[in-house]
């Protein structure tokens, strides 16, 4: 639970109990859906669950389940409305210590990556390195070892 959970100052939890606005466009019992009020894309909106989790790890299964179904009935209804060719999907973790998840229109591949935002034009991207394929082999055996323990 973070300080601000506690103290009653989480952002989106007042979000839900309504103490401040939010354009929702999807709410059940568990789960919460609304416009970003700084939206990359027009129609970029916030998957969240109602019930106040850090971060998404710490979620019980049925509810992190809900959320992703949320944000793909979403997702499907964005790509069909907004014509694009793709839709992103994202759990960052910064901003509100609320887990929550993005669900944003891609017109561009540059939409995830800051390009919409960063104000130096001059900025660039450069692709990440390889890794080399033993490396990704021992990664995967440390994730499937540590898979165990959930």
């Amino acid at each position: 639970m973070t300080a601000a959970h506690a103290q009653g100052t989480c952002i989106f939890c007042r979000i839900v109990g309504g103490e401040i606005p939010a354009v929702r466009v999807y709410e059940d019992d568990a789960v919460l859906a609304f416009l970003d009020i700084r939206p990359i894309r027009e129609g970029h909106a916030l998957v969240m669950p109602k019930q106040h989790y850090e971060y998404y790890e710490q979620m019980p299964a049925e509810l992190a389940a809900s959320v992703m179904h949320t944000g793909q009935r979403l997702g499907k209804a964005v790509k069909k409305l907004y014509g694009v060719p793709r839709v992103g999907f994202m759990f960052t973790g910064t901003d509100v210590a609320h887990t929550h998840a993005h669900v944003v229109p891609m017109v561009e591949a540059t939409d995830l990556t800051s390009r919409r935002y960063i104000v130096e034009e001059s900025l660039t991207f450069r692709p990440l390195d390889a890794a080399a394929p033993g490396d990704l082999q021992k990664t995967a055996a440390r994730l499937k070892a540590a898979l165990t323990d959930y």
